[in-house]
């Protein structure tokens, strides 16, 4: 099964997007191509999900594939893996995603450097509007955007149009509707802001002595 020779431009978000709300209506030329991509994605997954683990140079071509483009430095997924489109996903270098997570990403998912995200981890991008005469008749799609060094706690949801700023954490099991602040660790539904971080000295910064 190939993809499409050309693809509606979803894009990625990036780490400075607006995460703004947009509609795609079904039902249209646009979201069949959409369609298309989403069943190559779900025959791509199906088939990483089947490889064994010691078989590498197979897991890496089909994650190639499935993202649009070579992982990055030092980067990896660990089978299983879900996703709704693929070349919604833009991993930053050193980036980790555990098992069993679910990108949605039809609004853009943008993760950043050294970021660790925990198994079960479910990312959603994707949604319907609320009002029941139009929830048929459009997706909407707003993306998420994890900065760097965040650590994501296993099975975690993160809610369409959310910022989580570098540095923080999400606990295990919590539910993220609004946008997590810098330096900060966050529990529960919609979660409870429990305590600020002060930041690590970083490497490069004047007057850090190197090892």
């Amino acid at each position: 099964m190939t993809a499409p020779t050309t693809q509606p431009s979803l894009g990625c978000a990036s780490i400075d997007a607006v995460t703004e709300e947009r509609r795609i209506q079904t039902r249209t030329p646009e979201w069949r191509t959409i369609s298309d991509r989403i069943h190559v994605a779900m025959e791509l997954t199906s088939r990483l999900n089947g490889l064994p683990f010691s078989d590498i140079q197979a897991r890496e071509a089909l994650l190639n594939e499935l993202l649009g483009q070579p992982l990055p430095e030092k980067a990896i997924i660990f089978p299983p893996f879900y996703c709704t489109y693929g070349l919604g996903i833009e991993l930053g270098e050193r980036t980790s995603v555990g098992q069993a997570c679910s990108f949605l990403d039809l609004g853009g998912i943008t993760i950043g450097d050294r970021t660790m995200i925990s198994p079960k981890v479910t990312l959603i991008t994707e949604g319907h509007p609320v009002d029941p005469a139009e929830r048929y008749g459009f997706i909407t799609v707003a993306p998420i955007v994890i900065e760097a060094d965040v650590w994501i706690g296993a099975a975690a949801t993160v809610l369409p149009g959310v910022r989580i700023g570098h540095d923080s954490v999400v606990g295990a099991g919590a539910v993220v509707a609004k946008d997590v602040p810098p330096l900060t660790v966050v529990t529960g539904a919609g979660y409870v802001e429990r305590r600020h971080l002060e930041p690590a000295p970083r490497s490069d910064a004047p007057g850090v002595m190197r090892a």
